[in-house]
């Protein structure tokens, strides 16, 4: 008879058990007794026992005292019937059906060899009957009780035919016995197997919401260390190539023009005091407090406590800083400026920032071109370059572009379409598009639309 699929437990691996069978599972561990079926067969050894002391009681006590005589002929395959019925427990999860057989099997040799006044039914039965309500599905599990029910009906009236007076009664009677036994403690087997699952399935969801919240946390870190990224990025990236240019220029005027050399010193300090204070601000923003140029708490800070952060209304310091810095830089505006959201008009300027600082480093002398539209229900920035004039400094040629990725998720995270990539000059240029809905929005905090030449 083949096992059914479902067989292949042993109690310690049983969800919802029972703290008192958690605690008998570890000690049966602890003492080498591991495996289903090694299990089973200590389990059939103590029903054994139990049934051999039940029926001797019986027989010798139980049995003179209400009148029945069992010769000891039929004692003796009474107590061996009983007693292999209980061996045969140890199959009752590794052949569910097969245990099911040799216990309704051996069932009707006790119906035979005990006299018809009385009724002996082994342990066995509701063991094996509740075992196949936990392994099966309900149905199959009540159709083969029910089977056993009426099989063991069945034999019992074949083999004492000749003796009970009223055949019908004896197989109602036998037939009620076995459905009241074999059902009911399918029907418990069952309930305790779905209960079991029921809470299997409450853990494993609870394990599935655990994970989610991991990953949300995950995703979350993830996140704010991409922001930690840009910004920090952003910032030191713009103001250091910066100074690393003035820098190489008063390296050549310490010797010719000392005065001059003393000029491009003082710039980079100053540069250097501004990076340091743009730094305290992004540290102040990671950190969810505002601090000021000298390091307090600043004023004017927003509702979430966050530091002031540059948008599009300060482009035109961001220009001329790159101007003061020799690139020429040409800003063209178009279309009545209108407010953009938060989250975009901050993105918009790192992008310009980032965008001057790459044709600073890697473009050096090349003229730019930095183009913001207000076009309707949407607002366009572009900025491109020429090739470059001169060649980059070492430290631009081994920069790793984590710039053109840190504007890829700034235009992602605002919804933008995203472009970059060399121009047919022989250039690079970088293009921005931000749907804004609304072209009738007031304005506020868009950049005055200008158009200027460096006039160097």
């Amino acid at each position: 008879m083949a096992d059914h699929p479902g067989v292949g437990r042993a109690p310690a691996d049983t969800p919802g058990s029972p703290r008192l069978t958690l605690r008998l599972d570890e000690r049966l561990t602890r003492l080498g007794v591991t495996g289903r079926f090694a299990r089973d067969c200590l389990l059939a050894a103590g029903v054994t026992v139990a049934t051999f002391a039940l029926l001797t009681m019986f027989l010798r006590f139980a049995a003179p005292i209400d009148g029945l005589t069992v010769d000891p002929a039929r004692a003796r395959v009474l107590a061996a019937a009983a007693c292999v019925q209980a061996l045969a427990l140890c199959l009752r999860r590794v052949r569910p059906r097969l245990c099911l057989g040799l216990v309704v099997g051996l069932q009707v040799v006790i119906t035979a060899a005990v006299p018809s006044e009385a009724t002996v039914r082994g342990v066995a039965t509701l063991v094996v009957a509740y075992t196949v309500g936990t392994l099966f599905p309900a149905r199959t599990a009540l159709l083969l009780a029910g089977a056993a029910a009426v099989a063991e009906a069945s034999g019992a009236v074949a083999v004492t035919a000749g003796v009970a007076p009223d055949i019908l009664v004896a197989a109602l009677g036998h037939l009620a016995s076995g459905a009241l036994s074999y059902l009911g403690a399918t029907f418990v087997g069952s309930y305790v197997a779905t209960h079991r699952r029921y809470l299997e399935l409450v853990r494993e969801r609870a394990d599935d919401a655990i994970r989610a919240h991991r990953e949300k946390v995950r995703a979350a870190i993830g996140a704010e260390r991409a922001r930690m990224a840009r910004e920090l990025h952003d910032v030191a990236a713009h103001h250091l190539s910066g100074m690393v240019v003035q820098a190489a220029a008063v390296e050549r005027l310490i010797d010719r023009d000392p005065a001059a050399a003393k000029a491009g010193v003082a710039w980079i300090r100053g540069q250097g005091k501004e990076t340091l204070d743009n730094l305290r601000l992004v540290v102040g923003v990671l950190r969810g407090r505002s601090v000021d140029r000298d390091g307090g708490d600043a004023a004017g800070h927003d509702e979430d406590n966050n530091a002031p952060v540059p948008g599009l209304v300060s482009l035109d310091d961001l220009v001329r800083t790159a101007r003061d810095l020799g690139t020429s830089v040409e800003f063209v505006g178009e279309g009545p400026p209108r407010e953009v959201s938060p989250i975009a008009d901050v993105a918009l300027y790192r992008m310009v920032q980032e965008c001057l600082s790459n044709a600073r480093q890697h473009a050096p002398g090349a003229p730019v071109r930095v183009e913001l539209r207000f076009l309707p229900r949407e607002v366009a920035l572009g900025v491109s370059n020429e090739p470059a004039t001169r060649a980059p400094e070492p430290a631009a040629r081994t920069s790793g572009g984590v710039g053109l990725v840190g504007m890829r998720e700034r235009a992602q995270l605002i919804g933008a379409r995203f472009a970059a990539g060399p121009t047919p000059t022989g250039g690079w240029s970088v293009t921005v598009t931000v749907p804004t809905g609304r072209d009738d929005a007031p304005a506020g905090s868009a950049a005055t639309a200008t158009k200027g030449e460096d006039p160097a």
